[in-house]
């Protein structure tokens, strides 16, 4: 009888989580093999650019490297802040003896007694956690860009445009981590409503993401790109 109420539980639920996972593991295999066709890639290039010509004409471009980095800095902080905003509202969920589930116990598709109802919960403020960690972790390592990009450049110094832009990518790549832990979040919280709708979301948030992930080019600048690619080689 326990498995009627909650097989939809057991076999959409990591159903639409593995959609995501294999997503988001395709997604590192090309921005580490084929960066030039990801966002992730092109945008990690064009920083490195842009930390190299900040150091090179700092005295001129310091206020602009500094504004760039605190409205980076002020949109971590806006996420974080709420991250642990909603981590404060589950728990008070959580804690309270007040039973939110009554109203929905027969909309609910799949299982919905107590301990799923606590595993709904826990699982979303887990996910919330480690989004405002790494939104927390990015804004320390963009504070420390936004001090080194100012300094002096010395010859013996180890403070070197590369280790800059180390560090500024190891701060964008937790705010990346950050935003899908955030948006990984959404279905979970459909998962209050039932297992079908996690399975839904999930399947729409891919082609979704894959539009803001990846480059969609024409056929001809693909070829473009390959004759240019080609040239690089053939000169090296």
């Amino acid at each position: 009888m326990e498995w009627r109420k909650c097989y939809l539980d057991v076999i959409l639920v990591p159903l639409g989580f593995l959609i995501m996972a294999g997503y988001h593991g395709w997604l590192w295999h090309n921005v580490r093999t084929k960066p030039e066709t990801t966002i992730i890639g092109i945008n990690t290039r064009g920083r490195r650019l842009w930390v190299s010509a900040m150091i090179k004409d700092n005295e001129k471009k310091n206020i602009l490297a500094v504004q760039t980095l605190r409205n980076t800095i002020m949109g971590s902080t806006l996420m974080a802040t709420t991250s642990i905003l909603l981590c404060s509202g589950l728990a008070a969920v959580i804690s309270s003896t007040y039973s939110v589930k009554k109203p929905l116990n027969d909309a609910v598709y799949g299982a919905h007694g107590e301990f799923m109802v606590a595993l709904k919960y826990v699982t979303l403020l887990t996910i919330f956690l480690f989004s405002f960690m790494c939104h927390s972790l990015s804004i320390r390592f963009i504070n420390q860009v936004n001090i080194l990009i100012n300094s002096p450049q010395d010859p013996t110094s180890p403070v070197t445009p590369e280790y800059v832009s180390e560090l500024l990518e190891k701060g964008y790549i937790l705010n990346t981590v950050g935003n899908r832990l955030f948006y990984a979040a959404l279905p979970l919280m459909l998962w209050i409503f039932g297992p079908v709708l996690v399975f839904l979301c999930s399947i729409t948030l891919v082609p979704m993401l894959y539009n803001l992930d990846f480059v969609l080019r024409s056929p001809d600048q693909k070829g473009k790109n390959m004759d240019a690619s080609r040239n690089n080689s053939d000169f090296v």
